[in-house]
């Protein structure tokens, strides 16, 4: 006889309610997918539809993310939502307070966009202005205030999640002035929040993944998924890669894991980490260690 905990142990985020900001590629569709597939109903926002396309210009979109995060088995909703403008966030986490009887159990911070604005090489001072400081509002000031709005609805259920995603758990710099800030700047405000949100029962963490497979670091290399270790003979440490679903599987487990949450919040903790805690895989079997294998080599690394 099954037991009737038996599904919840399975889906264990069944009835929760989960926000992915920057849901459309990457590491947000792959939370969207896992959070979904462990029972939530997500709310997968985004610049990028089927009818118009960000400025990164790339083609996935936020349906597609909604209708695979439908297929892993939970239920999504895809918004076009600029986490930029605080009107259109106020207006989306409204929407999800009306939809969902005030609840919200889960916030992840991954709006990002960055990588054709960063200049890789050039000081700080020759690098292009308006693209620093569009990186800044894309990456801070977006998930600020996306932060910003939806914590009163965790606050008035003494309960829940906030995730920033961000790149790298310690203040290693990492190369790029206008990069750097906005990535050490993740860490601090989840360190911020953890601690204003303590009192109200509420988690804050910051999470990194390691190399991460995305569609457009696949692109850059010229492999897919099926062919990625093709480019280990461009980049030796491409080897030790993931993909965005090994990080959404471990973000999936500290959610459901509200005491483990409390436990770590105001923490920066890698994919490896929470691989390590939560027992977890990535699709491929592999369960790789880009913190182990990064404190190998990080002092035979040229500044980028």
């Amino acid at each position: 006889m099954t037991s009737p905990d038996g599904p919840k142990r399975l889906r264990p985020l069944a009835d929760a309610v989960a926000l992915v900001a920057g849901a459309t590629r990457g590491t947000g569709r792959a939370l969207a997918v896992e959070l979904a597939a462990a029972g939530a109903t997500v709310y997968a926002t985004g610049r990028t539809t089927r009818a118009r396309r960000s400025p990164l210009n790339r083609p996935e979109s936020i349906e597609e993310t909604a209708e695979l995060a439908r297929g892993a088995g939970g239920k999504a909703i895809a918004l076009a939502v600029d986490h930029t403008d605080p009107a259109a966030v106020a207006e989306l986490v409204a929407r999800i307070g009306a939809e969902q009887d005030g609840r919200l159990d889960l916030v992840v911070n991954d709006v990002w966009g960055g990588d054709p604005l960063t200049e890789w090489g050039p000081p700080f001072w020759e690098h292009d202005l308006a693209n620093g400081l569009a990186l800044w509002r894309n990456a801070l000031e977006a998930h600020l205030i996306t932060a910003w709005h939806a914590a009163p609805l965790l606050v008035a259920r003494r309960r829940g999640l906030i995730v920033e995603m961000t790149d790298g758990v310690s203040e290693e710099y990492r190369g790029s002035l206008f990069y750097d800030l906005t990535k050490d700047a993740g860490l601090r405000l989840a360190k911020g929040m953890a601690h204003e949100l303590r009192p109200h029962g509420v988690a804050a963490v910051a999470v990194s993944p390691g190399f991460l497979r995305s569609e457009a670091v696949l692109d850059h290399f010229g492999v897919t998924e099926a062919t990625w270790r093709d480019a280990i003979a461009r980049d030796e440490h491409f080897a030790h890669s993931e993909t965005p679903r090994f990080v959404a599987r471990g973000v999936a487990a500290l959610a459901a894991d509200p005491a483990g949450a409390r436990e770590r919040s105001g923490s920066a903790l890698g994919s490896w980490d929470l691989a390590r805690r939560y027992g977890i895989e990535d699709v491929d079997g592999r369960r790789p260690d880009w913190g182990a294998y990064f404190a190998t080599i990080r002092h035979t690394l040229q500044p980028a």
